[in-house]
């Protein structure tokens, strides 16, 4: 059995921008091939509000995504209404303690901070934000928020992003084979599944 990682973050523009093409991978993908999601932590957790240099950056990504990847949609009410802040290790930890409470909730998890972010302007660095999701996708709000913050679940994300790095992954979307203890990248296409599972065979 060989195991497709699949190295993301919540708050990832790229990654929802991959997402309808790693939806198509994951309906195509042999038998013979198991997933593991690993969160990538790309900011750690920060109360200062996002400086002018930073937020500007982020709208260009949007905006570059929007252009190479057609049908990616962002929700630029975001910037107006939010204080955003440079921190996705409360969104990680969400998906992870998604993932604690019900494996099967993982990616409902992701596609839930996904969807109030990118496309409802939502911030999803707020707890309240991220209980709302877990509440959408039929999790107990109150065990979640227990385990949101809870050490075990920020131990987890240290040890993803851990794993990541021994897998040489510091960007992401990325994707990693491994497969009788060899491990391979798997370059990313945005726009064509079949590119992606050619590189699995």
């Amino acid at each position: 059995m060989a195991t497709l990682y699949y190295i993301h973050d919540p708050m990832c523009s790229w990654c929802w921008a991959f997402r309808p093409v790693f939806t198509e991978l994951l309906n195509k993908l042999p038998d013979d091939i198991d997933v593991q999601y690993l969160v990538g932590g790309l900011a750690p957790d920060s109360s200062e509000p996002m400086d002018v240099a930073t937020q500007t950056m982020i709208q260009h990504h949007w905006r570059t995504i929007q252009a190479k990847v057609p049908n990616t949609q962002f929700n630029f009410d975001f910037w107006a209404n939010s204080t955003p802040r440079r921190s996705t290790y409360p969104a990680c930890r969400a998906v992870l303690a998604a993932k604690a409470i019900n494996p099967d909730k993982e990616d409902a998890m992701i596609l839930a901070i996904q969807q109030a972010y990118y496309l409802h302007a939502l911030n999803p660095s707020d707890d309240d934000m991220l209980i709302d999701c877990a509440a959408s996708i039929g999790l107990d709000t109150s065990l979640f928020a227990q385990t949101l913050n809870n050490p075990t679940t920020q131990q987890t994300l240290l040890d993803n992003i851990q794993k990541n790095q021994s897998l040489g992954v510091y960007s992401f979307p990325s994707l990693v084979l491994e497969e009788n203890g060899q491990f391979k990248p798997i370059a990313i296409d945005y726009n064509d599944a079949e590119n992606i599972l050619s590189q699995l065979q």
